[in-house]
């Protein structure tokens, strides 16, 4: 009885281990399947985005406002081998030339257009009604207009001068709404357009030491939100796209451990241009009226401030005592 029993046992081990062979073949195919689609799924995606990007700005005007900025450089690069009509904007005209000169070097001329180079300076409100004027004689039209760039400052309210106030809102707000009011005329007048604005986070809400930067920024976000309203029945388009920081990479930030600063944080210090340059190509193709680029926190952070003001404003005064608690006597 005791050698049947030990033969019934080692029976059913075999047959247990049978009936296992099949599932762990099984298991050890599908890893390497499942590798193997991942990588061709965004293999295919990179490729629908790259003929998006192509098909959605082929032959027509787009500006961009500090193109000489990590993001108006990769946005130019995207925008250029896609057969677009650049208008390149900026403060140095040096810095555009070369720029230009390396997007054409690279470039299929067959398939391309040499870009065409604007000197732009909101710090310089004066200049303004010429350069709109040069913008707007560079092909006689323009189809997009992509706001990027902006001034920033970090300090306490009391330790900021009038005269740099007036400078944040001049580079951050006057410049911009003065820009889009110059070429609105020629969008209405075709009925068609798209206007992107590249705003920060702290259009939705502020953080500590950013008072005027913050002011800055909830001034534009207002005015492209209404804009979006009024211009609609003529076919214009008004995006926003709200990101945390812009950097090309994490260690461009410095660390910080205060609570507040977690809020501005991504990956976990900045959204890379190239993120950023293929959530406008998004944007372009879907017509999307608003874009977050954050995190959970703060986009949590947006919704406490809404729903649970209180408690943002609590944590936002803790997260200063914290931070400094923390600097050295």
């Amino acid at each position: 009885m005791v050698l049947e029993d030990e033969m019934d046992s080692n029976v059913t081990e075999q047959e247990s281990l049978r009936e296992m062979e099949p599932s762990w073949t099984t298991t050890v195919l599908l890893v390497p399947c499942v590798v193997v689609l991942t990588a061709g799924f965004f293999y295919i995606y990179g490729i629908i985005m790259s003929l998006l990007s192509k098909t959605s700005v082929r032959n027509k005007v787009v500006v961009i406002t500090d193109a000489l900025s990590g993001l108006g450089k990769e946005c130019a690069g995207v925008f250029h081998k896609g057969g677009a009509r650049l208008i390149l904007c900026g403060k140095n005209w040096e810095k555009l030339e070369e720029l230009a000169d390396d997007m054409v070097n690279v470039s299929d001329p067959t398939d391309t257009f040499p870009p065409k180079l604007v000197l732009l300076d909101f710090e310089d409100m004066d200049s303004m009604p010429e350069a709109i004027a040069e913008i707007l004689e560079c092909y006689g039209c323009l189809d997009i207009l992509i706001f990027n760039g902006s001034l920033k400052v970090k300090a306490p309210a009391q330790s900021l001068s009038l005269e740099m106030d007036k400078l944040l809102m001049d580079n951050n707000y006057f410049g911009p709404i003065t820009l889009a009011k110059g070429v609105l005329p020629s969008m209405i007048s075709r009925r068609s357009g798209h206007l992107i604005l590249v705003n920060s986070i702290q259009g939705k809400i502020a953080v500590p030491f950013r008072t005027t930067y913050a002011a800055s920024k909830h001034a534009v976000q207002a005015f492209f939100d209404c804009l979006r309203a009024e211009v609609e029945e003529y076919g214009i388009s008004v995006s926003t796209i709200n990101h945390t920081f812009i950097s090309r990479s994490a260690s461009e930030m410095p660390a910080s451990k205060s609570l507040w600063s977690l809020l501005y944080t991504k990956k976990p210090l900045g959204v890379s241009p190239d993120e950023a340059a293929t959530e406008i190509v998004k944007t372009l193709n879907n017509k999307n009226k608003e874009v977050l680029i954050a995190p959970s926190l703060p986009k949590m952070a947006i919704y406490a401030r809404s729903f649970f003001p209180n408690v943002f404003f609590a944590v936002m005064a803790s997260g200063v005592r914290n931070s400094a608690a923390a600097e050295p006597m």
